[in-house]
């Protein structure tokens, strides 16, 4: 298929990021075309791309910090990269807390 022709799969992996900002564009104005709410329509596309960029970073970031691959950070993943998280969103004072929050 057309994953084995790009060779892209870190691509086709973010499915989740690609469906977070499908929905974004879709919510973003209301359908005028026959064919619904499948398709991204012109005046949503733009929407869609700063949606997609948006989402892949913080896929990209959410890979780094989940070592273990389970798709969910612990407390403790989240503990081991502080400083990095830090260099992206400034200086976090208590990191359990935070965490917590989220």
């Amino acid at each position: 298929g057309i994953r084995d022709v790009l060779g892209l799969d870190a691509v086709f992996d973010a499915k989740p990021a690609i469906m977070r900002a499908y929905q974004i564009a879709k919510n973003a104005t209301q359908s005028r075309r026959s064919v619904g709410d499948d398709y991204i329509e012109f005046r949503e596309f733009r929407f869609f791309l700063l949606a997609l960029r948006q989402f892949f970073e913080y896929w990209v970031a959410f890979q780094r910090i989940d070592s273990d691959d389970d798709r969910r950070i612990s407390i403790e993943e989240f503990m081991s990269v502080g400083a990095m998280i830090e260099t992206w969103v400034g200086p976090i004072e208590d990191m359990v807390a935070e965490f917590v929050d989220i």
